[in-house]
């Protein structure tokens, strides 16, 4: 797993673990890079999107998505030439978790290994906090 350093606009001491803030995989940074390309979405400015919302088997659900910019109040941490971008509601759900990547012979996608969630159901997108 690799580390990010977290700033939260305005700007706060770069300096976070993957307890306090969120940790992804090799094998996920890996995807996003190539996803991120074929998107034509700016590295240096863009990252990917990590978000809750209500809804879902469980009462909350995961969602991940591109987005050119960070917004005022995100979080954004950096992973080398990765940033991920998470909302401050989100982040109360998120703190913690470790996206992953998995390959089976059933599915392919990203993962969400979260900590905080006390239930998840079988889709593995839906969780309750």
């Amino acid at each position: 797993m690799t580390t990010a350093t977290e700033n939260v606009l305005p700007q706060v001491p770069k300096t976070a673990s993957p307890a306090k803030g969120v940790g992804v995989t090799d094998k996920a940074l890996a995807k996003i890079r190539t996803a991120i390309v074929k998107e034509g979405i700016s590295p240096e400015q863009g990252g990917l999107r990590l978000g809750v919302q209500g809804g879902g088997c469980s009462g909350l659900s995961y969602n991940i998505r591109f987005d050119t910019q960070p917004r005022e109040r995100d979080r954004v941490f950096q992973f080398g030439d990765v940033r991920l971008f998470v909302d401050p509601k989100s982040f109360i759900y998120l703190h913690g978790m470790t996206l992953d990547y998995q390959e089976t012979l059933m599915q392919q996608g990203f993962v969400f290994v979260n900590p905080n969630a006390s239930k998840s159901c079988g889709c593995g997108t839906s969780f309750s906090g």
